[in-house]
């Protein structure tokens, strides 16, 4: 059974840094696609980040405009885990985030796509107080 368990919510300043995790067991995503996307209230789940293997030997990874330059995706390939790292946090950026594995490597626009992610945690809520 895959699972996706995320960690790393909680409450910050605006300006301050949350990293969050996401560790998966069950099946590997070293070489398929991860991204993690986010829920606020009365909104649509959209698109944060993601990464996925590019079949030599790296990563391709995409951002939201919304949070280009203040996130980066990251892997830990023996640990079986992707992090995000949030830095200059706003209180637009309160949401609950979610981890989303896919099954297959994924290109280009497909990787903001929901509907393209196999699997899903439960989610941690991130908090930004103004």
């Amino acid at each position: 059974q895959v699972q996706l368990v995320e960690s790393g919510g909680g409450l910050v300043q605006a300006g301050g840094s949350l990293r969050l995790s996401c560790a998966a067991s069950g099946r590997t995503f070293s070489n398929t696609a991860m991204g993690w996307f986010r829920q606020a209230p009365g909104k649509e789940r959209e698109f944060v980040a993601a990464r996925s293997w590019s079949g030599q030997g790296t990563y391709y990874a995409d951002y939201a405009d919304s949070v280009k330059g203040r996130f980066t995706i990251s892997s830990d390939n023996a640990a079986n885990t992707v992090y995000l790292q949030m830095n200059s946090l706003i209180p637009e950026d309160t949401a609950v985030y979610y981890c989303a594995g896919g099954s297959t490597t994924l290109y280009g626009t497909m990787l903001a796509h929901k509907g393209r992610y196999a699997y899903w945690g439960q989610g941690t809520q991130v908090t930004v107080s103004s």
